[in-house]
């Protein structure tokens, strides 16, 4: 090897090297006790207790970004959006009885994305989705369950821009608190790359959104330089945690990572998930605790598989669950439903 070689090698092994010291190093332990569990019962979508890939209504639209609540008659609500075919997203809800099969409610408009459902504490339910043009938080408020599913809002509010001149959406709902809603969401920082808000919206009046800096930060930790976008709150081992998705490269959607967020010590873990193609990439994530199909307590999940990373037939939404305890499995009669054999459950 010439000396000419030689020091580009040596240049080439200097700077890998300190490539690598700058790289993140993983903890040894799990950010917290919620994040550790939600990995133990989540990760592996192959133990699951009922799956259902490319999640889709009854009227053909697939249910992308799809994030489910259960209603206190036990029936399932999702709302989600799809493209179709004016080339614009279009947000609906539907309802389900066996978290398979889903009948389509109600279509909010076209320019609807990202949509996100709470409960109100009052017998209605607050909808929060991203709205274009002039892409926005838009917040609906519905009296009560028939309302929601007619489309008949009662209160209406489209936040005002103050982060981003560009772009801010993706909200999540994280509590209702009489007339107060508090959200999440992301906006466009110096319009190029989508980091994280919180806001409040008092009487569907008031509004007031700043920038999560700690949580932009524990992402970029392991080594997310594009997007950090869709985010939700869930409690498990009675500690709170945020799931969140993280894109290792900008505009490269087979990047997507999905992390679990410890608010405490503003630390994430990286949710190893596996699905039983080998899926890689996954978006958009959201989790409840819900009564499963058979009336047994499970955590849900629900996952956008892009198809960037999709293996063979698992490209879109995947919704799953697992039992919080070792019983007999609920069996549903709709072939696209996979169940597992019984197992033990911590």
């Amino acid at each position: 090897m010439s000396a000419a070689r030689l020091s580009a090698f040596a240049a080439a092994a200097l700077a890998a090297a300190l490539l690598f010291v700058q790289l993140p190093a993983a903890s040894a332990s799990a950010a917290s006790t919620a994040t550790a569990r939600f990995v133990e019962l989540a990760a592996n979508v192959t133990t699951a207790d009922g799956y259902h890939y490319a999640s889709a209504d009854d009227t053909g639209r697939t249910m992308d970004a799809a994030q489910i609540v259960q209603a206190a008659d036990g029936m399932y609500l999702a709302v989600y959006h799809t493209m179709l075919a004016d080339g614009r997203f279009h947000s609906a809800v539907a309802t389900s009885d066996d978290l398979v099969n889903w009948q389509r409610r109600h279509d909010f408009g076209a320019g609807s994305s990202q949509p996100a459902l709470a409960a109100d504490g009052r017998g209605g339910y607050v909808l929060a989705y991203e709205k274009d043009p002039a892409n926005h938080i838009a917040v609906r408020g519905y009296d009560d369950l028939d309302a929601l599913l007619a489309g008949r809002a009662a209160h209406a509010f489209d936040a005002p821009r103050t982060l981003s001149r560009c772009s801010e959406g993706t909200p999540a709902i994280t509590a209702v608190r009489g007339g107060t809603i508090e959200l999440t969401g992301h906006y466009r920082a110096d319009c190029d790359t989508d980091r994280q808000l919180t806001a409040t919206l008092r009487d569907y009046r008031d509004w007031h959104a700043e920038p999560v800096h700690r949580l932009d930060r524990a992402i970029e930790t392991h080594g997310a330089t594009g997007n950090i976008g869709d985010r939700a709150p869930l409690e498990l081992a009675g500690q709170p945690m945020v799931l969140i998705e993280g894109q290792r490269w900008r505009d490269d959607f087979g990047s997507w990572s999905t992390y679990a967020y410890d608010p405490a010590s503003g630390r994430a873990d990286r949710v190893p998930l596996r699905t039983h193609g080998g899926s890689t990439s996954f978006a958009n994530p959201s989790a409840n605790l819900i009564t499963d199909p058979g009336g047994r307590p499970a955590l849900l999940v629900s996952l956008f598989i892009p198809a960037e990373g999709a293996a063979d037939g698992e490209s879109g939404q995947l919704v799953y669950w697992r039992e919080l305890q070792h019983t007999a499995r609920y069996e549903p009669t709709a072939s696209s439903a996979r169940m597992k054999p019984s197992g033990e459950h911590a």
